[in-house]
């Protein structure tokens, strides 16, 4: 899929097939994602979105499979899980792998961004799921990735600190202009947040929707209730009363 014909592409995948012993989980599948393009991953739980992001990530040792994938050197990856270290504090957690007065500098300027200003010396466990997400934004935004990866950030939070979080991501991918693919099982958050949404299902994309209505997008726009109704249907949801996109 390569929507973006002229444009520079931050990842390539051709012919990606993974297995796990005689299950087919991705079968050949292709994806192009632009510089600076944010793009949403959908699927019914065990289509395969994650192991499709644990394969950009490199992180799918020990699977079979075969395909292709080019990615930026330069590439972070947020999970649901904070993951954070909890014998660090908060700027040792952020500036993992930099070092001197230069990575301490960047660490600062990473938190303060994600509305952490002050909060350096502060141990994972004094914050709130929110907040420890936010550290886990700065510690993937802090080296300045081609790509962000993002598998589910913000599923184990409330629903209000969830859209502080979607405006907090909005505001960053603006501001530092990465690749994104998010895996989400929320289709308005897909809607709220990309460019374009992908729905995986049976090991391969059936749908690749390029979003296109205004921003801020409002959920009462009728337009925005249409793209819901299209991909809930594309998901095998029957949403009744309403028409598909």
């Amino acid at each position: 899929m390569a929507p973006n014909p002229g444009k520079l592409n931050a990842v390539e995948v051709r012919g990606l097939t993974r297995r796990f012993g005689s299950t087919t989980i991705l079968d050949g599948v292709d994806l192009d994602i632009a510089q600076g393009e944010f793009v949403a991953l959908l699927g019914k739980s065990g289509s395969g979105k994650s192991t499709f992001l644990r394969a950009l990530a490199e992180l799918d040792h020990d699977v079979q499979g075969t395909g292709t994938i080019a990615t930026p050197e330069k590439l972070s990856v947020v999970f649901q899980d904070a993951r954070l270290l909890p014998w660090r504090n908060v700027i040792q957690n952020v500036t993992l792998g930099l070092s001197g007065a230069a990575g301490q500098e960047a660490g600062r300027r990473a938190l303060a961004e994600v509305g952490l200003a002050g909060r350096e010396d502060a141990w994972p466990i004094q914050l709130s799921g929110g907040e420890q997400q936010r550290v886990a934004l700065a510690r993937s935004l802090v080296r300045d990735p081609a790509l962000l990866l993002a598998d589910e950030p913000f599923g184990a939070l409330d629903a209000l600190t969830r859209l502080k979080m979607h405006d907090l991501l909005r505001e960053l991918c603006a501001r530092h202009k990465p690749a994104v693919l998010l895996v989400t099982h929320d289709v308005d958050e897909a809607i709220s947040l990309a460019d374009r949404i992908l729905v995986l299902d049976r090991g391969r994309f059936i749908e690749d929707l390029k979003i296109e209505l205004p921003a801020p997008r409002d959920h009462a726009d009728p337009r925005f209730a249409q793209v819901r109704t299209h991909l809930l249907n594309r998901l095998g949801v029957e949403v009744p009363g309403r028409r598909a996109a």
